[in-house]
């Protein structure tokens, strides 16, 4: 059956992250640029990973499928937001918000069991390194790979079908800047307690099964750096971790505060501010991050310009 034979509303209009018409040009520009940024700093790193043979370990082959992630996260609503911050009327098909809330949970499903998957790379390197070959294996990335793309589908396919569920009578003013979970689900006109309770439960997991996983793995990483002798061996672990710790930190955290909490329309206005972390933020730091704080990134850096430039 259609799915849009089962919902009056055909479109829906965003509200964007503003109303006050003197912010609109400004926050254009701010996220152009910001956008901008991702796309380079993503497209950079990953393209850097590729060319050099130094970067082609585990860890890099996850930091090279975060990249991508990023890449693809961003562009689902960025380009969409900046079009809005300068058109007259903001509106999207109810196909079209279908889609873009599809694709929002899948990636952003993918960056959680991916950075689990980095924070284990981390913990079996500093903990089990005699190991570590036999333990990540490219046979093991592969699956911990495959298993992060298959939790993102069956995640992203469990908000789209209750959203499909529900049907939209009169209301179709969202109070976003793209067509997230909850700021759609308050525009139904039918009961939303089974997709409530699938949100509580969907995203429950998906938050706390990862920060869980990586918060004890990083239990054991720092019990272990503590045992180091050398200064400098003890400095060099932190500051790989160090980036990692802070991207979970932000992604998590900003989206537990979003999901993980009644909403309200004066919590759904507070929760757009918090979006922009983990929707424009995030993508943005972790090439910078990574880069900034990673001496074999920058090192792979020196060689591959030395070598175009001779």
């Amino acid at each position: 059956m259609d799915p849009e034979n089962s919902s009056s509303v055909t479109e829906f209009i965003i509200v964007g992250l503003t109303k006050h018409p003197d912010l609109q040009l400004p926050l254009f520009i701010l996220f152009l640029v910001m956008y901008v940024a991702t796309v380079v700093g993503n497209v950079g790193l990953s393209t850097l990973i590729g060319l050099n043979s130094r970067l082609h370990t585990p860890m890099y082959f996850f930091l090279f499928n975060l990249c991508f992630i990023d890449l693809c996260y961003s562009s689902v609503f960025s380009p969409k937001m900046l079009v809005n911050f300068i058109a007259e009327k903001n509106f999207i098909s109810y196909r079209g918000c279908m889609t873009q809330l599809y694709f929002f949970s899948f990636f952003s499903i993918a960056e959680c069991y991916v950075l689990t998957a980095m924070a284990y790379d981390r913990y079996v390197a500093i903990c089990n390194p005699l190991l570590y070959n036999t333990a990540m294996s490219p046979r093991v990335c592969l699956s911990l790979l495959l298993g992060s793309y298959l939790m993102a589908f069956s995640g992203a396919m469990a908000h789209t079908g209750c959203m499909l569920r529900l049907t939209f009578c009169d209301a179709n003013t969202i109070n976003h800047y793209f067509c997230d979970i909850l700021p759609v689900m308050q525009l139904s006109c039918t009961s939303t307690y089974i997709n409530e309770l699938e949100v509580l439960i969907v995203v429950g997991i998906n938050i706390i099964v990862p920060s869980v996983t990586i918060f004890v793995s990083y239990g054991f990483i720092l019990h272990s750096i503590f045992h180091i002798i050398s200064s400098k061996g003890r400095s060099k672990t932190l500051s790989t971790c160090s980036s990692h710790i802070i991207t979970v930190a932000l992604f998590f955290g900003s989206g537990a505060f979003m999901y993980l909490k009644p909403s309200s329309t004066g919590s759904m206005d507070q929760g757009k501010i918090s979006s922009v972390f983990y929707t424009n933020t995030v993508p943005l730091l972790n090439p910078l991050i990574y880069s900034l704080r990673n001496s074999d990134v920058k090192l792979a850096l020196r060689e591959t310009l030395n070598w175009r430039q001779f």
